[in-house]
């Protein structure tokens, strides 16, 4: 099912066939350099099962990232639930295969996210977590908005806040 498209990508709902896709991203540990580690093809499976849950309970969730013109997958993105201090939150959230970053698409699908998170879903916040040292993930978060709230410990690591509300 599609959820949304932008200039360049289409975003549709992720299903248990894009694990392959997934799998191009979780097993390479650049991909991954901002996670506590790489995924397995069971944690893949745990991820499409976590999303699929969240479609039904938020509404939202990651979703498949392919290009408009070739239907190639490039990547994830999209608003999932995540706990802060204790809040339930909505993150914009992202990941991409690396062959295609620095191609701006992560940025493209983030404000896409935002737009569809505040007009469709009708959030009124909305939240970007970010491993301190991942600055192209910083970088997303300044081109869509967002701003530098605050920073706090997830899992052991200093965890930067970014947040947009409907009134910026």
């Amino acid at each position: 099912m599609n959820v949304f498209e932008t200039d360049r990508l289409k975003l549709r709902q992720m299903n248990v066939d894009d694990k392959e896709n997934l799998m191009r991203i979780f097993a390479d540990p650049i991909a991954m350099e901002y996670y506590p580690s790489t995924y397995s093809e069971e944690k893949a499976d745990q991820w499409i099962q976590w999303n699929l849950n969240n479609y039904k309970e938020h509404g939202c969730g990651l979703w498949i990232c392919e290009l408009k013109d070739s239907g190639i997958f490039v990547g994830q993105c999209g608003i999932v639930p995540q706990l802060v201090e204790g809040i339930k939150e909505m993150e914009i959230g992202y990941l991409f295969v690396r062959e295609h970053w620095g191609k701006g698409y992560a940025t493209e699908v983030a404000i896409g996210s935002k737009s569809h998170g505040f007009e469709k879903l009708h959030f009124t916040r909305l939240i970007s977590m970010i491993y301190k040292p991942n600055t192209p993930s910083i970088r997303v978060a300044e081109r869509m908005g967002m701003q530098y709230e605050k920073t706090t410990d997830r899992n052991g690591r200093e965890t930067l806040i970014y947040s947009i509300t409907t009134e910026c």
